[in-house]
């Protein structure tokens, strides 16, 4: 009867007038879901959102909440960035049938959160994935936290955290720098980045995993070539922009499956057609690299930072560089320390995060391990 009850009211809500009915971060539509874990209730969402250049979009994500009565008070709310999936719009996190088992932050739901997982713009949506577009992707993420408290059975505060993995942790980052501006009716209390793409080209260039480097920088050359017409002849041949394109196209990251033939294939191919090949050098992939990678002068607290040092995707180097520019401009700093691998990123230090962001709810004094980093 309750879950009538909500989705009874979440129809209600829904009913907007015309000249807001396009607005950013207005709720479209909120589908109560059926296979969730013990506990926890949760929606497929669809809410508009706008990128950098005021283009509307309509997107999708998942918020889930505890199966528990509408408390006094509004619940307190995280954001979950999800790391790479791909840039296909089959890619959505929130059409998985692994949706719950991927994701991290729902952990934070059992503690009682309510955790609202943006697909961003162009996953489970038609148009391209701006992946590693920092703008575009905070615009999608607090659109989403506003679409959330239009869901009566949430209960969702004006209060959120930002937690995000791998590119999720770019992300919560861009979040950060874009919340005060983009959203000043949220109040964002916290922001935690798990295994982070800071400098992008020296992501894309330094982790030592050639195959999965490959195969990250091919989803980049796609996406950003379509979005804005960047020529790729200076880095692969014609045939190889081919191979690239189809990589893109045809393939979502799964940890469930192995990858297919043709996949493995043309990873290696492009692999040895990028090996020396450095787009920091190659405009405009250079400056655009630049203008997305995040500023560390540019990132409001508080801020944690999880890496693991045997992290080979995520060069451990380049985020403690990026940790140290965060220290000596006087901010503090939650650092850990993790010996994982790059997909265990989250997983690993979740338990230590959660504890991290509910502290900054309840306003108590922030750790500080800039010594150690």
């Amino acid at each position: 009867m309750r879950r009538l009850l909500a989705t009874m009211l979440t129809l209600l809500a829904m009913v907007a007038t015309p000249a807001a009915a396009q607005q950013p971060g207005t709720l479209i539509s909120a589908v109560p879901m059926q296979d969730t874990p013990p506990g926890v209730q949760a929606w497929q969402v669809r809410y508009w959102t706008a990128n950098q250049n005021g283009a509307l979009f309509q997107v999708t994500g998942i918020v889930a909440a505890p199966m528990e009565a509408i408390p006094a008070r509004p619940r307190r709310v995280i954001a979950w960035t999800h790391g790479a999936w791909g840039v296909a719009e089959k890619c959505a996190p929130s059409i998985s049938p692994n949706f719950f088992a991927a994701t991290a932050g729902i952990d934070a739901v059992r503690q009682g959160y309510v955790v609202v997982a943006p697909d961003y713009i162009g996953l489970g949506n038609p148009t391209m994935h701006p992946i590693l577009v920092g703008p575009d992707t905070a615009n999608s993420v607090l659109d989403a936290v506003r679409a959330t408290r239009q869901i009566p059975g949430a209960a969702a505060g004006s209060s959120f955290a930002v937690w995000g993995e791998s590119q999720g942790g770019h992300a919560a980052l861009w979040t950060a720098i874009a919340a005060r501006s983009y959203a000043p009716d949220l109040t964002l209390v916290a922001t935690a980045a798990a295994a982070p793409p800071t400098d992008l080209a020296a992501n894309l260039r330094d982790g030592s995993d050639k195959n999965a480097r490959a195969l990250l920088l091919s989803f980049t050359l796609h996406s950003w070539s379509t979005l804005y017409g960047f020529s790729m002849d200076k880095i692969a041949s014609r045939t190889n922009q081919g191979i690239i394109r189809r990589l893109a196209e045809n393939n979502c990251i799964s940890l469930e499956k192995k990858p297919k033939f043709g996949m493995i294939l043309g990873v290696l191919t492009i692999v040895r057609a990028t090996k020396n090949k450095d787009i920091a050098k190659i405009e405009p992939w250079g400056s655009f690299a630049r203008a997305n990678s995040v500023d560390a002068a540019r990132v409001s607290g508080p801020l944690l930072i999880a890496q693991s040092s045997n992290d080979t995707i995520i060069a451990p180097a380049v985020t403690r560089k990026f940790a140290k520019a965060v220290c000596r401009r006087g901010a503090k700093l939650r650092w850990i320390d993790m010996t994982g691998g790059h997909v265990d990123a989250a997983r690993e230090s979740a338990q230590e995060t959660i504890s991290w962001i509910g502290a900054r709810f309840d306003g108590l004094p922030e750790p500080n391990d800039c010594r150690r980093v």
